[in-house]
């Protein structure tokens, strides 16, 4: 099967909007990033002010360390809200990133069967081995594919399900801590 220019064309500027699309879905991430933080540097410096008016107003050691445990378990879960901001953000922005991917990959495997299919259809007699070979090597290419495609999104999903773990802990055992500390 030969291309003709404009299939040429066509299939260039399909993948310069691929391109530009990834792109543009990148800059989006890295913009929800950087709003991020900029709302918690605004946030932050607010809060700074108002504890360096608490830490001024303060009269004797026991508000002082009535203060410090105060502020222990909220900074806590600010900080484990923001990592979970941060990881919504990347994947979300890695899924819309892999669909394209994905989206691609499959279309690619549809005009390589085609141009397999047609191959065969105009192969000369006698090819029928080598025929049934590459039929053979792109299903196990498709197979391949599938099975680390399954395989990744399953180590996606349990790191997601440890990542969500661990901020819980950590969230339970600055709780606790702060607990222990306002008892003692």
């Amino acid at each position: 099967m030969t291309y003709t220019a404009e299939q040429l064309v066509a299939a260039h500027k399909a993948n310069v909007e691929t391109l530009f699309g990834l792109s543009n879905k990148a800059f989006e991430g890295v913009e929800k990033l950087v709003a991020l933080n900029l709302q918690v540097a605004k946030t932050s410096l607010a809060e700074a002010a108002e504890t360096a008016q608490a830490v001024l107003s303060i009269k004797d050691p026991q508000e002082f360390f009535a203060l410090q445990a105060s502020l222990v378990q909220p900074g806590a879960e600010k900080a484990a809200a923001y990592g979970r901001h941060v990881y919504e953000i990347v994947a979300g922005t890695n899924a819309e990133v892999t669909r394209v991917a994905e989206s691609t990959i499959a279309d690619g495997q549809k005009k390589v069967l085609a141009l397999v299919d047609n191959a065969v259809k105009n192969a000369p007699a006698g090819t029928e081995n080598a025929v049934a070979l590459v039929k053979s090597a792109v299903a196990a290419a498709n197979n391949a594919y599938e099975t680390v495609n399954k395989a990744a999104k399953q180590a996606g999903e349990v790191a997601e399900a440890n990542f969500q773990a661990m901020t819980a802990t950590a969230v339970r055992a600055t709780q606790s801590a702060t607990k222990a500390k306002r008892a003692a």
